[in-house]
């Protein structure tokens, strides 16, 4: 879903997971959206932060799906959801719930998928410019260094593809990506150049 005001893509997204379809942070959906997730319904949906709520509640009462929250978010959320996940859980027998330190949220979480060198963000770094990543502006994280540190933290995992909550997705040298947004010289507050997310 294109965001006009702040120009750049805010994304969902669908992974199969053996027999389990799984859609993370969903973003509203269009009728053509909704008959294609029809055709194979998803069962779980998971949340990254509190921020990226969107279009859970749809998704759980069209689908029936089970929402699992970020376990330092969940108080915050005006959501129903089913269960919490945390650093360390496993969902769908193959995604790894990794929280990131130091981010926009005290509870947000990545999903890696180690089998296919995959991770999906959501607000932890943005899929900008093209074909890089870039940070949140600084006023929108608690500590910069530490939000870059968490991040870069997430180049450990070996991941080739980043699936991003906001901007494009990354389908290439992922943790080199990841691995660029190191604490380092310091930068100009909002230096990201992506104003107001």
């Amino acid at each position: 879903m294109w965001n006009e005001p702040r120009k750049l893509w805010f994304n969902g997204h669908r992974l199969r997971v053996g027999e389990v379809e799984v859609v993370i942070d969903p973003v509203p959906m269009s009728d053509a959206v909704v008959a294609a997730l029809s055709a194979s319904p998803p069962a779980l949906c998971i949340v990254t932060n509190r921020d990226h709520q969107r279009a859970a509640a749809q998704v759980r009462d069209r689908f029936g799906a089970r929402v699992l929250v970020p376990r330092g978010d969940a108080a915050q959320l005006d959501l129903a959801y089913d269960d919490v996940i945390d650093d360390g859980d496993v969902v769908a027998d193959e995604l790894r719930v990794v929280g990131v330190a130091g981010a926009k949220t005290p509870g947000e979480v990545a999903v890696h998928w180690p089998a296919r060198r995959l991770i999906v963000l959501g607000d932890a770094a943005l899929g900008r410019p093209p074909g890089a990543l870039s940070m949140l502006p600084a006023d929108k994280l608690p500590d910069l260094v530490s939000a870059r540190a968490g991040v870069a933290r997430l180049a450990e995992l070996g991941v080739e593809i980043v699936l991003v909550g906001d901007g494009d997705d990354l389908l290439g040298a992922g943790s080199a990506a990841l691995a660029a947004l190191a604490p380092g010289p310091a930068r100009a507050p909002g230096a990201s150049g992506v104003p107001g997310c």
